[in-house]
């Protein structure tokens, strides 16, 4: 599982996939890992909500990222904690250490914000629907 932000940072050019192929991808294989504990949309929506939280702050204090940075990274170690609880799955795990491990500025966290925005809306569907559709809709 890769995840890549930009297309062209120093133009500021996102990825055009980053929030619709890229972010299915990643809610499918989170919603595949999915058991009776592991992935449930309210254990994953804690950590969407944190992520909500920061992005508040920082929308009307954007000096507060390199305050706010630290914090924000910590969601690597609860992951793993609720990794180890059996609540996320390690493909969950991953998408949030692969996605923290690339915000250096606001700029990474503002894409970041986003991606995990995308990747919610995928991953509430494939759980309300039960889908098993591959990535970009097709089955």
């Amino acid at each position: 599982m890769e995840v890549k932000f930009w297309k062209d940072k120093n133009k500021r050019l996102l990825d055009p996939e980053l929030f619709s192929t890229k972010a299915e991808e990643l809610a499918m294989v989170v919603y595949k890992e999915q058991s009776n504990k592991a992935n449930k949309p309210t254990q994953i929506r804690k950590f969407y909500d944190e992520v909500l939280r920061f992005d508040g702050i920082l929308k009307t204090k954007p000096s507060e990222f390199e305050n706010i940075l630290p914090y924000l990274k910590m969601l690597n170690a609860k992951a793993a904690y609720a990794m180890g609880r059996d609540l996320v799955s390690k493909g969950f795990k991953d998408f949030i250490s692969l996605s923290l491990n690339h915000i250096k500025d606001k700029d990474d966290f503002d894409a970041f914000a986003g991606l995990f925005e995308a990747f919610m809306g995928y991953y509430k569907f494939y759980d309300e629907k039960g889908e098993t559709l591959s990535p970009g809709g097709r089955r």
